[in-house]
Order: C-alpha cells, then structure tokens, then sequence
C-alpha cells in the first residue's frame, strides 16, 4: 500500500472507455495512477425513460439503470451511463433539446470518482507491483484500489519568472530557482556559470526550460501571474517558433485555454502550476497591491532589484543589451522573492490543507461550489437524493445581506465590541439549514421540522450540512489547538463560504428559501441580541452582519470593561440557549465572543449627512505603549486615497483620540501642502478594472490621466500595454495627469477640499469644531 496526494486529474479516451489520469506525488515518488474501462453518469426522472431512449436512437454506447435515488421532489431517477465525452456531450444536448431534465450532467468524471469515494487529496493506493521503465521512469499504476487518507506531501516546489521586451515580441530569459537549483536561461552569446546558461534562439530556450523541469522534476511551479502571463507569453513564443512545449511530467504537452470569465487556465498532466497572487487572495492576504515589489516589501522587507514602475520594461531592455548578467540576477531574485513568500505566508501548507478537504486541486483557489459539491453530494447520494437541476431552486424571494444597523454617530468612550462566532455557519446548525431537509421537509409533519424564512421548513432528522459543518467545526477547533494555522484558515474559508455558496446562482443547490433562512435568521439574532443588551443598561451604538458595538455609558477601568464584556457575551449566549431549548427544542450553536475593548471610539456620519455612516469607524485598542489605532473602512485603509490623506487622518485622530492638541497640526499640514513640502504625498493609485478603450461613458479621472500616459508614452516610442494595470496620477491645475509624464503643476486646492477637509471633519464637529474654521483662521494670519 501507498500514500499519495493528488497533484492533477484528467479524463481520457480509450477503446475499452473512459480512463481517469491521476498524478499523485507519494512516499514512493511521483506516480502516475489509471482507472480503466470507466464511464461518465447522469441522471434523469424515471417517468422520462420512454423519451430519453427514442433520443438518443441514434448515439452509440449507451445505457440506462433504474437506481433506489429519487429527485428532491422525491420521484425516482434513472442513471444514463456512457463510454466517452464526446457521447456524454452530444447526449447532453439531444436530450435537453427533448425536454428531459438532466442532474448532475456537469460533474466531471474523473472528479466524481473521488468525490464517491469521500477521497479529498490524500490517499490509499492498493495496486500491483510498479515496474521500472528504462531510465527509472516508472510505468503508470493500472487500475488501483483508492481510499481516502490524512497523507500530507512533501512537495518539490519550482518558482519560474520570465522577462521579456517591453512590447512582449521577444523572450530575453526565464529564471528557476527550487531548493538546490537557480539558473537563468538567456538567449544570446556570453561566458555560461553556475546559475546562467546563454542559448542562441527562442527555440533553444524552450527546449532548455523543458530539460530544466525534467531534470528537476517539480510537483508546484509557483511564481507570479504565472498563468496570465508567464506561462500565456511561453505557449505563444512556442507558437512563433512551431515547438510544442512538454513540460508535464512523462513529457506531457502544456495547453491552455481561456474560460468564460475571460481568465486563462493551464493543463500540465502530473504538475501544478499556483500563482502566488490567486494564492494569497484564496488564503484573505489582503494588500494595497498585490505587485510583486509592494507583497515582498511588506512580506519580506525587501523588493525587486530594479525599482520603479514607469521605467522598469525600459531598464530591463537596456540590461539585456549592456549587462546580460546584472538581468540574470534580477529575473533569479524575482523568483526567489516567490519562494520566499510562499513560505513565509505558508502558502503551499495551505494550498495542501484546502485540497485535502474540499478534493479540489490545488491549482483551482475559488471553486467554492466545486467544492460545496466535492462534500455535499456523496452525503446527498448515500441519503438516497440527487442533485435538483442547476440553480432551478425558488427564486424572486426577500433573502438580504447580512444585517447592518443604522449607528448612532458620535466620539465615545468604552465601547465593547461583541462578535458572533462563525454566524453563518452557526445559524445552519442551530437551525438545520440543510438542502436535503428542505426537499424532505413538505413530505413530513411540521413537528418533524424545523421552521425557517421564505415559507421554508427542515427536517429534523439527518441533515447533511449540519453535520458537515459540525464535522468541520471540531476539525477547526484541532488544528487552532496544534497550531496548525494553514488548516484552520482552510477551513474557516470552507465554513464561511457555504452561505455564498447557497445564495449563488453559480450553485447547484441556489435557492433564496436557503439563503433567506440564513440570513433573515442572522438579523432576527443580531437584533434581539441588540434588544437584550439595552434592556440591561447598555447601548448598543452600531451592529454590522455579526458584531454589535456596545457602548457602556460611563467610565470604567480597562478590566471592568473586560469583565463587562465576558459577562455580557456569557449571558447572551445562556439566554439564547435557553430560548431555543425552550420555544424550539433545538441546541443552540450561537457563541457570541467579547472581542475588543475601544479606549475611544469615532462613528462618523456620512458625508454632507447627519445620518450615522457603515462599515467606517475608528478607534483605539489598548493603554500606553500597548495602544493601537483601528480605522475600519476610512481613508487611512483605503488604497484609492492618497499618503497624504492616510497619513493625516492617522495623526489627526490620535491626536484627539489622546485629548491632545491638534489645531497647529492641522494648520501646518495645510501650509506644507500648499508649499510644495508634500509633493511626494499626493499620488493616487487606482486601478483600471476593464481594457483602457472599454470606458465609454464613464471617464473618472484614473481613466482621463491613463489616456494621458498611453498617448505621452507612445509619442516617445515607448510601447504602452493595454488592459489592467494600477494608473499613478497627479491632480493638476489642467485636471488628471499620470505621474510619469506630468506637464503642469500641481492643484493644491484640490488636495485640501478634497483630502484633507473630508478627513478632518469626519471628527472635528464632534468636538466643536471644524476644518473650514481653522482654515480661515489661518489664512487670516497671512
């Protein structure tokens, strides 16, 4: 017996049937796993066996069986099984051209293998003895007995990066850098070293970039858009040169195709290919740009060798040219920098732990419902249930967001944050949110049931979501207590994204009686919790989806307040046992937690309102050196504003926060702005979301100072690449001018209406006070 761990998955056609191509890495090595003689399935209602069989007279292959699963309007189903793709494919669309109803027609083949097998990514593999091929090359496992396991890898990581000419017709070099291996493959002539190896053609550096990776022979390669661009730039330089690129283990080709979205995905039979910026996305890392200089700054405290974005394309041009191996080390410390923040974010353990619950590879970081699917419908089948038709569930009904309260805007002392742990996923439990119980439900009487919103009702009895979620919740609680931190994120994730899930109509099991049962019941909790906490006193100042902000009414030490909290979040969490015990007959999973203590608190109106503003407020944590400032939702966490406006609201705010003086600030920050002190301050960075030509009708003034660069850069014949990319600009007296050709000076009023005064009086009226008056003042000095 072996243990694996999936690395990649493919269907492929053979004359005895489908056969599922499983790569897996394993205590024995890389290994490559075939399960012959397969078909692909479907299902449809068993009233429908006259009309499916006159459909499909004329398709080759096929066959029918009566199995004991019922649809979710519990009518029998019938499975349609089917020796090859192309025959699954064009029965799929007879069929629905007939009006048969398919379920479950999408899942792939090869996946759903696994998935019936309750099979994430670890596993047991029974099979014959493996036999050497000529070079050490082991021969594919025919035919093995899978089970699932807890196995963990240890995987071989390559980071790759490429550099190219600024307008992308030509291929300079490509960098790897692995544990024991850092090579630069450059084209042209020079003396070859240990990490740089000069080849005369594109041609010729592709067929060294397919020699590298079977040399080193990698599970992951990492780097950075790897997929968009990297690997897009590598097929189509294969394209010009008439090459196929194998890079796959066995010396599969590499291919690529785009999907509906518009991304671009990659198949690479036996490796996987993670990009870093999708990885940390799918993991919460948040940062103000994800470029690989800005998340290595912050990740690693340093960056790229050559610095600056408006002429790196140019430097790199001119070091191909004048100083090939000064390239070299840019393009090698480029893919160190991936490494590194793979490890330090612990990327590729958490890349492990997600594909080990959810059985999806480690290349796919969405797939949220591939995933609620990979869990759900194995459970769903053993329950004797297949899936409804995609997305076909009630529609049109009241199932909101989650619950945001009007505030109460205001500068207070002590306010107690109380935060709801997991409330999604606590209210499915607690109220047996549940697919399967929703189908099951108007065939049982009510005392069977659970009453939800939206005229839903669960069944009490087996409900597979909650189940799941409770299995997943001890997981949870495990892995916090052995620290293992990639797990617990894995799973938080997981936990957290079955509400989206429900409530998308990307899901199979969409439908808004689900997703209004969770949600509705989210604000029935948070504002009777509200409720119960101003009857004893408090106020409760702002609630935002799962936390409420309780304001306490007078002074109190930093321990009283700690003890006020806990005591409050045990009380609530009693009451609301007891509650459901009492009018439900249901156990309670509602833990609200006691979570910060704010010294002082700022609940902003919204601007040129009176009215209380969400999800934007500030504060401050904890007492002398231990003090900390939180902003939430304002400029100083806001990408889209300027380091001046951040940097001003940070001090203002502390300032009065501290019962400090803040006027002579304020006013000498006005002054060094206007005299040219904090040019340096007042770049905005924004990002185009679409192609620069696809603004039609909007022109904001990141667009209108894009515009600008495009047309300056190419008057200079500097090629100027279209599509998403961060715009630097400049506010000037003649409007929006990118930074690296700016023409006129800057508009310092603008920066002072439209940075700095909207910053100031989010809290100077609050203390009788505002920026326009301190202003004048001012200026009647001078």
């Amino acid at each position: 017996m072996t243990h694996a761990f999936l690395l990649t998955q493919q269907c492929l056609p053979s004359p005895q049937g489908l056969v599922f191509q499983y790569w897996v890495s394993s205590d024995q090595g890389p290994l490559e796993l075939r399960v012959e003689g397969q078909e692909a399935v479907c299902f449809y209602p068993r009233a429908q066996q006259t009309l499916v069989e006159q459909s499909l007279a004329r398709i080759a292959g096929w066959r029918t069986a009566e199995l004991r699963l019922c649809d979710v309007d519990l009518q029998p189903v019938n499975a349609l099984y089917l020796p090859a793709l192309d025959s699954l494919y064009r029965a799929r669309d007879v069929l629905r051209a007939a009006g048969v109803t398919l379920y479950e027609e999408d899942i792939r083949p090869a996946e759903r293998y696994l998935m019936e097998r309750f099979i994430g990514a670890g596993m047991e593999v029974e099979a014959d003895t493996v036999e050497q091929w000529p070079g050490g090359v082991r021969s594919p496992l025919h035919d093995p007995r899978l089970r699932a396991s807890d196995y963990r890898p240890r995987l071989r990581l390559l980071s790759l990066d490429i550099e190219t000419a600024i307008d992308h017709h030509e291929l300079y070099s490509i960098g790897l850098a692995g544990e024991g291996l850092e090579r630069v493959l450059m084209k042209g002539q020079g003396e070859d070293s240990a990490t740089l190896r000069f080849l005369p053609d594109e041609r010729a550096l592709l067929k060294a970039l397919e020699q590298e990776l079977a040399d080193f022979d990698p599970d992951l390669i990492v780097g950075w858009n790897l997929i968009q661009f990297d690997i897009r730039y590598l097929v189509r330089c294969a394209e010009r040169c008439g090459v196929s690129l194998h890079l796959g283990r066995g010396g599969a080709p590499l291919s690529v195709r785009q999907g509906a979205a518009g991304q671009w995905r990659a198949t690479l039979p036996g490796r996987v290919l993670v990009d870093g910026i999708e990885a940390l996305r799918g993991s919460t890392f948040q940062f103000d740009s994800f470029a690989l200089d800005n998340v290595a700054q912050e990740l690693l405290g340093r960056g790229k060798l050559i610095e600056g974005s408006g002429n790196r394309g140019l430097e790199i041009t001119r070091l191909y040219r004048e100083n090939p191996v000064e390239l070299a080390a840019y393009n090698l410390e480029d893919c160190r920098l991936v490494l590194e923040i793979f490890a330090v974010a612990r990327l590729t353990e958490y890349l492990v732990e997600r594909a080990s619950l959810t059985g999806l590879t480690m290349d796919r970081v969405g797939g949220s419902a591939a995933a609620f699917d990979h869990l759900y419908l194995p459970r769903m089948h053993r329950q004797g249930m297949v899936a409804p038709a995609y997305a076909s569930g009630a529609q049109g009904l009241d199932s909101p967001g989650g619950y945001v309260m009007d505030s109460r805007p205001g500068l207070y002392d002590h306010v107690l944050v109380l935060d709801f742990k997991s409330l999604y996923p606590s209210i499915i439990r607690t109220f047996l949110v549940d697919p399967a119980g929703l189908y099951r439900a108007p065939a049982l009487a009510d005392t069977a049931t659970v009453e939800g919103f939206n005229g839903a009702r669960f069944d009490r009895g087996e409900p597979i979501l909650p189940a799941l979620l409770a299995e997943l919740w001890r997981a949870r609680d495990k892995a916090k207590a052995a620290a293992n931190t990639p797990l617990a994120t894995a799973i938080k994730i997981i936990m957290n994204a079955f509400y989206g899930v429900l409530g998308s109509p990307q899901c199979r099991f969409f439908d808004q009686r689900l997703s209004g049962s969770i949600t509705l019941r989210g604000h029935q909790v948070l504002t009777e919790s509200a409720d119960y906490v101003d009857e004893r006193g408090y106020t409760v100042i702002y609630g935002d989806t799962d936390s409420l902000f309780v304001w306490l009414n007078r002074a109190v030490t930093a321990n009283e307040a700690d003890q006020i909290g806990q005591q409050l979040s045990a009380e609530l969490n009693g009451w609301w046992r007891q509650r459901l015990s009492d009018e439900f007959a249901l156990e309670s999973f509602l833990e609200i937690e006691y979570e910060t203590h704010y010294r002082r608190f700022l609940m902003p109106t919204i601007r040129g309102s009176e009215k209380g503003s969400k999800k934007r407020y500030a504060g401050v944590v904890g007492e002398g050196k231990q003090a900390r400032m939180v902003f939430k939702g304002l400029e100083s966490v806001r990408s889209d504003w300027t380091a001046l406006a951040r940097q001003f609201q940070q001090e203002l705010y502390r300032r009065i926060f501290a019962g400090e003086s803040y006027q002579t600030y304020l006013c000498d920050t006005v002054a060094a702005l206007r005299a040219g002190e904090l040019d340096d301050q007042l770049v905005y960075r924004k990002r185009l979301r679409q192609p620069l030509d696809e603004y039609q009708r909007s022109q904001p003034p990141h667009v209108r100072a894009a515009r600008l660069e495009r047309q300056r850069a190419m008057a200079q014949g500097i090629p100027w690449e279209p599509g998403r990319r961060r715009v630097h600009y400049l506010m000037t007296v003649n409007g929006p001018e990118p930074l690296a050709y700016r023409e006129s000076n800057i508009d310092y009023q603008h920066y002072v209406d439209k940075q700095l005064a909207p910053v100031a009086d989010a809290i100077l009226p609050f203390v009788n006070d505002s920026f326009a008056r301190l202003t004048e003042q001012q200026g009647e000095l001078f």
